[in-house]
């Protein structure tokens, strides 16, 4: 038995140097393997075990004093239970798997036409670590699952239009989220939507200004602009008093909102009842406006003074024959006294087709006229009483002397003869002379006792009896005997003179 123990004796001693040459090496280390860990606290424990015969031994031997060296086993142990506490490198966690979104929320059609469809929807409740890159649409005609995506590249935001699509086609739409971790569950329109344009009754938005009478003066331009709704475009169509409009007075343009109706310049003709009909497919809307062009009144057809009294005068007129195509709002009254012949207005805007002028001074005599009146203005002209009015002083009754009138009439007289004259070859000469009478005696110039008349080579002027006759440019067969010959109803007078035409002295100087 004793004899067994040696072999595990060197076998002892040698494995504690090895454990201490080793121990250091898995410091470094981040993760040292678990296996060398769970060995030490096995060798320690073995050690005591082996050291025990050893010890038997040495109490065997003769007692001797001796130091002792340190043994191996405690430091083994020592480093077997600092193994464990060394630190450790933090171990990452797992990064968390990638995700798709979940399904796009509240999908539904905008807006439609015969050739798109217009979309809009909501983002996804839950979006995840993962983030949102787009969106895909897709379509399927209905009764088939070939579902075809429409935009090539993801669409960012939460609106499409999907173009180029047949007329009367249904399709069924849905849109599907996308990130890194794939396609999300599709949103999907509950029901297929038939690719044409919605249809919207017409309805004609007439402004408010136009729902009662439109009115403009003669001349004015006509803009007028109705806006309407509906789909499709509406066909717009116009009439005047239910007859189609005259395309060479009236000017119609209508876009997909609005109609115009244009009138370069406006005259009385174009008044009337103009509708405006907006239809699509079997819906349509009407809306009427009344256009009324006026002018100013023509003057009252009759003024007549029915009776003077005291310092009063009573007028009656009638109506105008012309009332500028509007009612007659009133009449201006005016009145004028005979001896200056200045009127001035003693009634406005007077409603009545009568009235009674007071306050007139007496003596004197007046005329009055009346003015009609409307919208546009007064009347450019007035109708005048035939009669006048005179206003008498009361109490004194004034007779007039009696004067004899003066004849003023008398036959034509010369009060200047006319005188000869001399005058040069091309130079331009004037006879005159002046003459009395009356009634206006007719002035006439002869020559050499032939009548002048209208030759154009003489200027004949005659301005408060002073008579004058210019010979323009007279050449050598202008000379003679003038005379002049006025007559009236009572005589006639006459005036001669001579006029000789010299040449001139240069052409003297030539012929010589």
């Amino acid at each position: 038995m004793p004899s067994k123990p040696a072999p595990i004796k060197k076998a002892a001693g040698k494995e504690p140097a090895k454990k201490e040459e080793k121990a250091p090496e898995p410091a470094p280390e981040p993760a040292p393997e678990p296996a060398p860990a769970e060995a030490a606290p096995a060798e320690v424990e073995a050690a005591p075990a082996e050291a025990a015969p050893a010890e038997g031994e040495a109490a065997a031997a003769p007692p001797a004093e001796e130091p002792k060296p340190p043994t191996p086993p405690p430091a083994d142990a020592e480093a077997a239970e600092a193994a464990p506490e060394e630190p450790k490198a933090p171990t990452p966690p797992p990064p968390p798997p990638k995700e798709p979104t979940s399904a796009p929320l509240d999908l539904f059609i905008e807006d439609k036409n015969d050739t798109s469809v217009s979309i809009i929807w909501s983002q996804p409740e839950v979006v995840g670590h993962t983030g949102l890159d787009g969106y895909l649409i897709e379509v399927a005609k209905e009764g088939t699952e070939d579902w075809k995506a429409v935009n090539e590249e993801l669409q960012k935001s939460c609106r499409y239009v999907i173009k180029n699509q047949t007329t009367g086609d249904r399709l069924k739409i849905r849109v599907v989220a996308v990130n890194a971790g794939g396609r999300s569950p599709p949103v999907t329109l509950p029901e297929a939507v038939l690719v044409k344009e919605v249809a919207d009754r017409p309805k004609v938005r007439l402004p408010r200004f136009l729902r009662q009478r439109y009115v403009a003066n003669v001349g004015d331009k006509i803009n007028l602009t109705i806006p309407f709704t509906g789909k499709p475009k509406p066909v717009v169509s116009w009439t005047k008093n239910g007859q189609p409009l005259d395309t060479k007075r009236v000017n119609i343009r209508s876009t997909e909102r609005d109609s115009i109706l244009f009138i370069r310049t406006s005259e009385r003709e174009d008044s009337g009842v103009y509708e405006m009909c907006v239809k699509v497919d079997d819906f349509e809307d009407r809306a009427s406006l009344i256009l009324q062009i006026v002018e100013l009144p023509g003057p009252p057809a009759s003024v007549k003074i029915v009776d003077t009294w005291g310092f009063n005068v009573a007028l009656e007129w009638t109506a105008p024959t012309d009332n500028g195509n509007t009612e007659i709002t009133g009449y201006t009254i005016q009145k004028a006294d005979k001896k200056t012949g200045d009127w001035f207005t003693v009634l406005e805007h007077y409603h009545r087709l009568n009235a009674t002028i007071s306050d007139l001074i007496m003596g004197n005599t007046y005329k009055f006229r009346v003015f009609s009146e409307n919208k546009c203005g007064i009347s450019e002209d007035a109708t005048v009483a035939k009669e006048e009015a005179k206003i008498l002083k009361t109490g004194i009754e004034y007779k007039p002397p009696e004067y004899k009138e003066h004849d003023f009439t008398e036959p034509p007289k010369f009060t200047t003869s006319l005188n000869d004259r001399a005058t040069t070859v091309g130079y331009s000469t004037k006879l005159l002379c002046s003459v009395r009478g009356s009634p206006k005696p007719k002035v006439q110039w002869m020559k050499n006792q032939m009548i002048i008349g209208d030759d154009p080579k003489y200027r004949q002027i005659c301005v408060q009896g002073i008579c004058s006759l210019e010979i323009r440019r007279p050449g050598n067969f202008d000379g003679g005997v003038y005379s002049c010959k006025a007559k009236n109803d009572h005589g006639e007078a006459t005036v001669s003179c001579k006029l000789e035409v010299k040449q001139p002295a240069v052409a003297d100087a030539d012929k010589k």
